[in-house]
Order: C-alpha cells, then sequence, then structure tokens
C-alpha cells in the first residue's frame, strides 16, 4: 500500500485575505483618482506672468484690486471660455512662451497683455523670482504675432505724461517703455513711435503692449495702479463689468478624461453603483447561497404539468385557432351554471335568455354579438386570445352583476 501525503493547510486565514483585497482595492482606487485629478492638484503657486502668480511678474495684486474695487473677478482654467464672454471682461496675460491661440475664437471684450519680461525662479522660495530682466523682443514679437501678424514690438524711453481718454497719467516702466507698432491696429492711448493700448479693428479686443501698469510690480506705484484700473474701465462695457482672467494658456487648462467624469458629479453615483454591483457579482460567484438546489425530475407530475404537456402539444400542432367553437361552449356552460339558469334549455333559449340579462345589466354588447366570434375558427393565435378575453370579461361582468 502506498501512504497518502499529508493533507497542505492554506496560510492565509479569511480575514487576513479580506483585509488584503481591501488594502489593494482601496490603494487601486486611490491611484485612479490621483491619475484623474493630479494635473488639478498641482501647485498654482509659481513664479510667472499668471493671474495665481504673486511674483514681481505675475497679475494676483490686480485681482485684489478689482475685488476691492466690487467687481466680480473669476479665473478660467477652461479652454472654451476664450470662445464665450458670457458678458465678462477677458483678460489673458500672455507668456513669453506658452500656448498659442487663434485670436478669431477670442469673444469680445477683451484685453490681450503682451510679456516683457523674463526670469529667474527663486530656489529658495520657488513662488517668486530670483531676478527679472527684459525678454528678448524677438520673443515677444512672436507672440504678438498671434494677435496681429503685420506687427512689431519696439522699446522707447520713458514717455514721463501720457495723454489719455481719462486724462493725463504718468507711469514708470521699468527700463524701457514698451509698445507696439502698426497700421491694423487703432491707437487708443500712445506716444511718438508707437502704442501703448491699441484696438483690433473695429472688435472689442485691444491690446496692452507693457504690462508694467498691471503686473504686481508696476501695480507698486500708485500712477501705475491708476493708470492700469483705468484702462480696465476704459475698455470695460460698463464700470461693474465681471472680469475673468484665462489661466489655460499657462498651462493650468482643467484636464478631461473619461476617468474623471466617471469619479465626478454627476455620473459618481452611477460608478459607485456600477462598483458595487461588481462586487456583488464577484461575492455571488465566490460563495454558495444556501442549501443547492435539488435536482428536478425529467418529467414533472400533477394536474399543472398536465396541463402545460397539453397546452404544449396543441401549440405544436398549431390547433389553437380551432379550440374557439370549443371555448364557446365551455363558456356556455360556465354561465348556465353560475347564473342558475335550467339545463333543459335550447341554445336558442340560452342565448335569448342572456341577452336580456344583458340588456337589463346595460351591457354594450349582447350575448349573440359576443358568441358570434367564437362561433367558428379563429384566424390565428392573436385573434383566439381577443375574442377569448372579450367573452371571459362578458361572463365576469355578468356573473358579478348578478350576485
Amino acid at each position: 500500500m502506498s501512504e497518502r501525503l499529508p493533507r497542505a493547510e492554506n496560510p492565509f486565514s479569511g480575514r487576513v485575505i479580506f483585509i488584503l483585497l481591501a488594502v489593494g482595492l482601496l490603494s487601486f482606487a486611490a491611484v485612479m483618482a490621483l491619475m484623474a485629478w493630479s494635473p488639478d492638484l498641482a501647485s498654482r503657486d509659481r513664479p510667472g506672468p499668471t493671474p495665481y502668480s504673486r511674483s514681481a511678474s505675475g497679475y494676483a495684486g490686480l485681482i485684489d484690486m478689482l475685488e476691492a474695487e466690487g467687481r466680480s473677478v473669476s479665473t478660467s482654467r477652461l479652454r472654451n471660455r476664450l470662445e464665450t464672454s458670457d458678458g465678462r471682461l477677458l483678460i489673458i496675460t500672455m507668456p513669453l512662451y506658452g500656448r498659442n491661440f487663434d485670436i478669431d475664437d477670442i469673444a469680445p471684450p477683451a484685453l490681450i497683455v503682451l510679456p516683457k519680461w523674463r526670469f529667474l525662479t527663486n530656489p529658495a522660495r520657488r513662488a517668486f523670482e530670483l531676478d527679472t530682466r527684459l525678454a528678448d523682443i524677438d520673443a515677444v514679437d512672436a507672440m504678438l504675432g498671434l494677435v496681429e501678424a503685420d506687427a512689431s514690438v519696439v522699446r522707447l524711453r520713458n514717455p514721463g505724461a501720457l495723454e489719455t481718454p481719462f486724462g493725463e497719467v504718468s507711469p514708470v516702466f521699468d527700463h524701457e517703455m514698451q509698445v507696439v507698432k502698426s497700421d491694423a491696429l487703432t491707437e487708443i492711448i500712445g506716444r511718438p513711435g508707437g502704442q501703448l493700448l491699441s484696438q483690433l479693428g473695429e472688435e472689442e479686443i485691444y491690446v496692452l503692449s507693457d504690462p508694467d501698469v498691471l503686473n504686481n510690480f508696476g501695480l507698486a506705484r500708485s500712477e501705475n495702479a491708476v493708470t492700469g484700473l483705468s484702462i480696465i474701465d476704459l475698455v470695460s462695457r460698463r464700470k461693474s463689468q465681471p472680469v475673468i482672467f484665462d489661466a489655460t494658456i499657462h498651462g493650468f487648462e482643467r484636464s478631461r478624461s473619461l476617468m474623471k467624469t466617471l469619479l465626478d458629479i454627476p455620473f459618481l453615483g452611477a460608478t459607485l453603483i456600477a462598483l458595487a454591483t461588481m462586487g456583488l457579482i464577484g461575492w455571488a460567484a465566490s460563495i454558495r447561497f444556501g442549501a443547492p438546489e435539488r435536482e428536478a425530475p425529467a418529467f414533472a407530475a400533477g394536474k399543472q404539468a398536465l396541463a402545460d404537456n397539453s397546452a404544449g402539444l396543441i401549440s405544436m400542432a398549431k390547433r389553437e385557432p380551432r379550440m374557439a367553437p370549443g371555448y364557446l361552449a365551455l363558456t356556455r356552460r360556465a354561465l348556465i351554471k353560475e347564473l342558475g339558469l335550467p339545463k333543459t334549455l335550447s341554445e336558442e333559449d340560452v342565448a335569448a335568455l342572456l341577452n336580456r340579462m344583458g340588456e337589463q345589466q346595460g351591457f354594450e354588447t349582447s350575448w349573440t354579438d359576443i358568441r358570434s366570434g367564437l362561433s367558428a375558427p379563429a384566424t390565428s393565435r392573436d385573434d383566439l386570445r381577443q375574442k377569448a378575453r372579450a367573452i371571459w370579461r362578458w361572463r365576469k361582468e355578468m356573473t358579478h352583476a348578478t350576485k
């Protein structure tokens, strides 16, 4: 005789396996959620000419000033907001190197602020700039080309006083004043040699050539702040018009993915239901609910089985339409019994009596009319079903009315 090997036991208990599965599923869900929202969770506090930046070339100070004036200010991270103004003034603070956009897709009113500075990030404080210098004029020209191809950037000495539609102002431009030269742009504010504020044709799209009247460093000077806020009032349709800053051109565009859509409102509920359903299906597949079902016999016993088998044979033989006269005779016998009519009456007497009884009860259809449909074989199974249902209802109404 051969010796039986000892039976190996499972080294993990059911509780340990459940904990491992739960930790694995939660970790997987956390990783997928972070993958979906990682672009939105990225830090926005970084240097540069962005609406979020509090560095020298940023525009967070301008947002604070506009809100202090009572304006409604928001920052857009959706690309399609460039094409729909919704009654708000769109401000695009262009970076030195950024994403392209089509000027034809910009919805007026809009103010486009050209870049002027390049910077080095402070390694000790990553949200601020270590040093700023004038950007290469060719790089600024390239960004201006997105707005108007037949235009160029020129840098001039500080003008001192400037004549504007809102009066004389004396802003101070750091190093040099940056202006635009173009015959295609309409001058709003300028000086000999170039334009500070220009309008693109007859549209409400304006170009500000020098950002020093709007960025954080420039707003530290009171005259620059007055000039910048007055320019925004000038290009606005009304002084209380809401303002929206575009952040997509700086890479802050809100991501759209299938995973994020499934985990965000309003699809989050459906996603949770689908996950719960998958979990229940997996649970049902791994365990047995209750005692196993007994195997049913090949042929069921009893009256119901006999009736089902007979009905199946009649259906296979396609003889249902021929059962109409038989069903009519069965219904007539049932009515005679339920109404207590004499069994010695002939079929014509029974029909006449049922007609009178139906007329007394106010039936719209007489017995003669209702039985005529079943006196001969039906044309189809559906025809038989409809006629049999009609005579069954007539019988039920009659028996209920006479009780």
